[in-house]
């Protein structure tokens, strides 16, 4: 049975979620300033087993993001994604204040898209939003 547990993630915890997707490894400093500085975080637990997470960043005013929404190869497909999504939806929703609109964003990975989608996200570029865009900053980056 899966549980979902909220603000409750331990550094070792969030950097074994991370290396299940092979995402890029973060230094354990930084993993913990990336959990100490969330709005919100959800972890999706089969028993003691960690199987996904998401977290919301962001003002929690005008705009949050979705952030680090993954799921463990050994658990997708399972509705879990969706579980986490709608705990993080639901978040932004009761923070939001009434008779105002939150942006609630994300940059997802390739080919995920469609899970996003099919969840009411809208894919950018459109007729009047343009793409998303990154930047990546280290030792080598010169500033503008």
């Amino acid at each position: 049975m899966i549980t979902l547990i909220k603000n409750n993630l331990d550094v070792d915890t969030y950097l074994k979620l991370r290396a299940s997707v092979k995402w890029k490894k973060l230094s354990r400093t930084q993993a913990q300033k990336a959990l100490d500085n969330s709005l919100f975080i959800v972890v999706a637990y089969d028993g003691k087993r960690p199987a996904g997470m998401g977290r919301i960043v962001g003002d929690g005013a005008v705009i949050c993001y979705i952030q680090d929404l993954l799921v463990s190869p050994d658990y997708q497909g399972m509705g879990i994604g969706k579980r986490i999504l709608q705990e993080l939806r639901n978040y932004c929703l009761s923070i939001r204040e009434p008779g105002t609109e939150m942006m609630l964003d994300l940059m997802c990975a390739k080919n995920r898209e469609m899970f996003y989608i099919k969840h009411g996200f809208i894919a950018r570029p459109t007729k009047n939003l343009g793409p998303g865009m990154i930047q990546y900053l280290d030792d080598t980056s010169n500033t503008i």
